[in-house]
Parts: C-alpha cells; structure tokens; sequence
C-alpha cells in the first residue's frame, strides 16, 4: 500500500493508496497528539508507530511538512510541500492546467499549474491572518463553531485589522457596536478573501482549486466565484490533499 503523509501545522493528515492509487484509508490527527502518541525521535529521524495507527502494511511512504520545517521520516521519500499540493490537485480534479489555493492551519499558498507543472507560486505565513488559526481565534470570539463561521457570506462588516491578534480586538469593537453575528461572521471571511486576493490575481486562471481544511466552509468560494468570475472547484477530500500529493508521487 502507498501511504502519504501530511505533517502540517495544526494537523498531520495519513492517506493510504493502493497500487492503482485509489484512496482506501484516512486519518486526521492534531499534531502534538500525533507526534506525541506515534513519533519516536531518534538519531536516524522520526519513526512513525504505523502498526499503531493501524496501517501495517506499507510498502511505499512518502512525506511532506509546513512550510521551512525540515522532517525527516525514517523511510520515507520527502517531497517538499508546494509539489505535494500540487499533484494532490492534479489526482483529485484530473486537471493540468489550473490555479491551487490551499488555505492551511498556518498559511496560505497559491500555485499556478500549466501542463500539470508548477511554473509559479506565491506564499503567506505572515501572522496567522489568512488561514484556519485566524478563523478559530474569529470563531471564538463570536462564540459559534468553525462550521457556522464558515457559512456566512452577506452583507459582510468591514473589518481592516491585518494582524490576527488586532483582528480579535477590532472584532470585539464591532461586536460592541451591536452588528449582527451573521454579518460580523461574513466579515471575517471576507478578511480572508481580501487578503488572499492579490495571489489569486497574480497567479490567476480560469479554474481554481480550493483546498486545505478552510475549503470545507462555503463562504470564502462563495466570494472568489463572485468576485473573481472564476470557476472554484474544491475536489472531494479538500483537508486531505498534501497527503493524496505525497501517496500519487511516484519520483518525478
């Protein structure tokens, strides 16, 4: 069996494959737990406890990380994280020619694809503000849950703080100022979209696919398809895609 791994920062995401490269087993783990319950440290690198997981049977295992994060699996072929996204794209939609954005614990990434390779990228790590952990803190605040945050797409609150820690006062300001959680929460994406919006329309294509674990909400592709008269496509298993990179390679 091929198993992809995804050592992200929030997540760690385990895919297993078969030899045909159709996605038989997933798992979802949050990272310090993973580390903690399945990872050895040792001279040689990280050894992962797979018959504890449950995934005995590997034959092929490959591996990818956030961002500058060096990992180094013990049998494992590591891909660096753009490439994984990227073929994950490719595996799951059939497209060669598009444009990627993964929304991620930590980051965000934007990847234009033409002839199913990577001819330029754009990343932002900076602050947390336009990735899952913003949308968390946001979520917190208003006290409502990540999917009902995840809903919101009317009559947006003008938020303009850049910085996620700044972001949480100025929404608490709003609060304060009696709008309503459904616009306040519209707000917060809309943060999202603007700044993730520069990349997109950098690296632009007719096609969009919209991964990480931020695509499983509907707000943000609701605002590049109307905004961006852009086709968004957000494949099957969105949280899962590095992983599905990482279990197709095959050492190209």
């Amino acid at each position: 069996m091929r198993c992809g791994i995804d050592l992200g920062s929030r997540s760690v995401k385990i895919v297993m494959m078969d030899d045909a490269k159709q996605l038989k087993t997933a798992s979802i783990y949050e990272t310090a737990k993973f580390y903690r319950d399945y990872g050895q440290r040792t001279d040689s690198g990280l050894v992962v406890d797979f018959a504890a997981i449950g995934y005995s049977d590997v034959t092929h295992l490959t591996a990818t990380g956030y961002g500058r994060n060096t990992i180094d699996i013990v049998g494992a072929t590591i891909i660096p994280e753009l490439k994984a996204h990227m073929l994950g794209a490719i595996a799951q939609t059939g497209l060669t020619d598009f444009t990627l954005l993964d929304l991620g614990g930590q980051d965000s990434k934007v990847i234009k694809v033409r002839k199913g390779r990577m001819v330029d990228f754009q990343t932002n790590d900076k602050c947390a503000a336009s990735t899952g952990r913003y949308l968390e803190n946001m979520a917190g605040v208003l006290d409502i849950s990540l999917e009902e945050l995840a809903g919101y797409s009317t009559n947006p609150v003008e938020l303009s703080a850049t910085c996620a820690i700044f972001g949480e006062s100025e929404l608490i300001g709003r609060i304060v100022e009696g709008y309503s959680t459904a616009a306040l929460a519209a707000g917060v994406n809309y943060t999202i979209y603007k700044r993730i919006k520069p990349m997109l329309v950098a690296l632009r294509s007719d096609k969009l696919v919209f991964t990480g674990g931020v695509a499983l909400g509907g707000a943000i592709k609701e605002f590049i398809t109307r905004e961006m008269d852009t086709e968004v496509i957000v494949p099957e298993h969105p949280q899962l895609n590095g992983a599905i990179g990482c279990a197709v390679y095959t050492g190209k």
